[in-house]
């Protein structure tokens, strides 16, 4: 990665976003941040900002020679107390897209270049402000959507993940330097590593790394949001229902059977977990292309979703053509008892129960034009979700590329195990050992490479 190459140069990019907007904040990093930002900024004070005292605030004037640009605020971070660990200025002047570009023009010219993306949090990274799964974290936290997305960033990003990867590692570390320490005396077999602590020791590492394992169904979740397919024949209500949800018209709704021929997608946060509704074309025979097409795309939607909504007009249904359409899902969606709502909407024409035959799946009953029943159904969504570990604030891992390394590591700790059952030796141990330290060591950036890094922060904004 080039950046990793031009940690001597002083950076500089709008921290806030970009257009016009009340006030911006240009932040600049780097050796040079204090000395390039005296040449274009005038105090109103005695003291220049490189005399002025860590983490204060310098009222003045931005010049062009002897030109007025704009009266800010300058605040002075020295290292190492900054967001990077380096010399770090923040000047927040007025929101005008012409200020904010005639600012970064002056700052160009007397020696600031332009921030990559990530490049202020990577060297935050480098300088040790933080470790690479709190980095991730920043970006986790700035995309966070909702209350449980930014509960578990903030977490990961103050350490929590970190403190308990570095308690696995140090134990490990340990009795891996007790095996080393054998190998130097080979020729007087002896062990300085109690093989059943060992063993003891790597299980428990297992059941540690297990749980974090099974935390990402849940991360996904949080991350991604649950996506809901609302399914069912033509003028079962299903765009009614979903501008009931929304409390909006988003969809189109009609009489006309048909209407809906593509998925309509939009997103609600209920208790904190984000939920991306997917109002699909209705499921019937017709001989009309397009509308076939929406069918079959109904049908996709509804393997791919964390949850299938099927609604249908409760005034017209029995229970035998309902269970007939159940069972035609079951071919589409193999794990469907666990993913499917019944939605019987329309209960305002009829006073038959038909869903109460079908207890094996979450039921509600609803009328999406008359909104009633409606915060039901909103409860049993969030009955999909096991919040549970989030409530105890338990570690929740949301990264693929951690879950890699996880898996990596479980991996490495099984041979370890096996290894001792078949009285390996020594030093074959130690190498499986060394490999589970490598996959832990993945996650936080004790190990890494340029195109590791290349990688995670060229997918930050610029400016973080």
């Amino acid at each position: 990665m080039a950046a990793l190459n031009a940690m001597d140069d002083t950076i500089m990019a709008l921290a806030t976003a970009s257009g016009a907007g009340a006030i911006a904040v240009i932040r600049i990093s780097g050796k040079e941040a204090f000395t390039i930002t005296d040449k274009v900024f005038r105090a109103k004070g005695k003291k220049t900002v490189s005399e002025a005292e860590s983490h204060t605030i310098i009222f003045g004037d931005v010049l062009d020679g002897e030109e007025l640009v704009d009266e800010v605020l300058v605040s002075v971070f020295r290292n190492p107390k900054s967001f990077t660990g380096e010399d770090s200025v923040e000047i927040s002047c007025h929101g005008s897209v012409f200020i904010q570009k005639r600012i970064l023009n002056l700052l160009n010219s007397n020696g600031c270049r332009m921030a990559k993306p990530g490049e202020y949090t990577m060297r935050a990274f480098m300088n040790r402000k933080m470790d690479l799964s709190q980095a991730e974290a920043v970006a986790d936290l700035i995309a966070s959507s909702s209350e449980a997305a930014h509960k578990v960033a903030m977490h990961q990003m103050r350490g929590g993940f970190s403190s308990e990867l570095k308690v696995l590692r140090e134990e490990l570390i340990h009795f891996a330097s007790l095996i080393e320490l054998e190998l130097d005396f080979a020729e007087e077999d002896v062990e300085f590593a109690d093989r059943t602590q060992m063993v003891e020791l790597i299980n428990r590492i297992i059941a540690t790394i297990d749980r974090l394992i099974g935390s990402f169904e849940l991360g996904n979740v949080i991350k991604e949001g649950v996506q809901v397919a609302i399914i069912g024949e033509p003028n079962a209500g299903k765009s009614t229902l979903l501008n009931a949800l929304l409390n909006e018209e988003r969809a189109i709704v009609s009489d006309i059977a048909g209407t809906t021929r593509d998925t309509v997608e939009d997103e609600l946060v209920i208790e904190g977990i984000r939920y991306r509704f997917i109002d699909t074309a209705g499921i019937r025979q017709t001989t009309d292309t397009i509308e076939s097409l929406g069918i079959e795309r109904t049908m996709q939607k509804a393997e791919q979703a964390d949850v299938v909504m099927f609604l249908f007009d409760a005034s017209t249904y029995t229970s035998v053509r309902l269970q007939s359409e159940i069972d035609e899902l079951k071919t589409r969606k193999q794990d469907l008892e666990e993913r499917l709502i019944l939605v019987a909407n329309k209960t305002d024409k009829t006073t038959e129960n038909i869903i109460e035959k079908f207890s094996e799946f979450q039921t509600v009953s609803i009328s999406a034009k008359e909104k009633t029943g409606i915060e039901i159904l909103k409860s049993r969504l969030t009955e999909f979700v096991n919040t549970s570990a989030l409530e105890e604030n338990q570690i929740i891992v949301t990264n693929t590329r951690h879950i890699e390394a996880l898996n990596g590591a479980r991996k490495s700790l099984k041979e370890v195990l096996a290894g001792f059952d078949m009285g390996m030796s020594g030093d074959l141990v130690a190498i499986d050992i060394r490999r589970s330290l490598f996959h832990l060591g993945e996650i936080t950036g004790e190990i890494t490479t340029d195109d590791l890094l290349g990688n995670i922060f060229s997918k930050f904004c610029i400016g973080k």
